[in-house]
């Protein structure tokens, strides 16, 4: 049941945090990962090649992928990001995959007076119905699904590649995955909402629920209130999802023991186990 687990989190050193109204960049990795970064350790491959109308980050970790994630940023962050948590989660045995960490356009983002950032779409208010600009969530999800399509260019198809996102990009993860009319492997929303919840179930397109969802949260996150993220894990589920949803004990941020429950749902697709639903 939605609201019901509690999962022990241990608190991790916080690498940085900016200090906006609105921020999504001060998540705080695992240290080892962010050491690694640091170090410029990369896994097989490492670049940072144009993305459709988008610009990021690739990882691979073996020779000719059979799997995509594609990953997307926080407000205020980048695919650089994001980068480092790929040693901390891919696990022996799993199939070579391909990470993509695209960074968001820049612009300016009213809430944080006009300050131009890296974000899916502007911010105007802080209430949750309204926060995400719809204009911007539309072109977000083109931009998504032309990398989707590129990847599928490249040899992977929708039901091989996932899409997640943390906070801003799992706004736009969930809008995505709800107008699939391909599904996806899967879909992963961390520490998120979902965008204009009223309009929700008129966006579902048929077959789309049948992409199963992760969803994450800290109990004690200042960005994204939890109940927030609880009420968007409920409405994905009363639309038909399969959702895995997970609480922390942590604030606007990844935790190691979020990442091993990621860590055992990831395991699970690429072995092509049934969601229950």
């Amino acid at each position: 049941m939605i609201g019901s687990l509690a999962v022990a989190c241990a608190q991790l050193s916080a690498v940085r945090t900016k200090k906006r109204s609105e921020t999504d960049s001060n998540r705080h990795l695992p240290l080892a990962a962010m050491q690694r970064h640091r170090q410029n350790r990369p896994m097989n491959e490492t670049s940072h090649a144009p993305m459709s109308s988008l610009d990021g980050v690739e990882r691979s970790t073996g020779a000719d992928p059979a799997w995509t994630i594609l990953w997307l940023h926080g407000l205020g962050d980048s695919g650089d990001g994001f980068a480092p948590i790929v040693p901390e989660l891919v696990r022996p045995g799993w199939p070579a995959l391909r990470f993509v960490f695209p960074h968001a356009p820049m612009r300016a983002v009213t809430i944080n007076g006009g300050m131009r950032m890296r974000a899916w779409y502007d911010i105007a208010h802080l209430d949750l119905a309204n926060r995400a600009d719809e204009t911007g969530v539309a072109e977000s999800i083109a931009q998504v699904e032309a990398l989707i399509a590129r990847e599928a260019a490249r040899g992977i198809p929708p039901h091989r590649l996932i899409l997640a996102g943390f906070s801003q990009g799992g706004a736009i993860a969930l809008a995505a995955g709800l107008r699939r009319t391909e599904p996806l492997a899967g879909l992963i929303a961390l520490s998120t909402y979902l965008p204009a919840p009223g309009k929700a179930a008129g966006a579902l397109r048929p077959g789309a629920e049948r992409q199963p969802l992760f969803m994450g949260h800290g109990m004690g996150d200042p960005v994204v209130p939890y109940a927030a993220g609880e009420q968007s894990a409920a409405l994905m589920q009363g639309m038909g999802f399969a959702v895995d949803w997970h609480r922390y004990p942590m604030a606007h941020q990844v935790c190691a023991e979020e990442l091993s429950d990621l860590g055992d749902w990831l395991e699970a697709r690429f072995a092509g186990t049934p969601v229950p639903g």
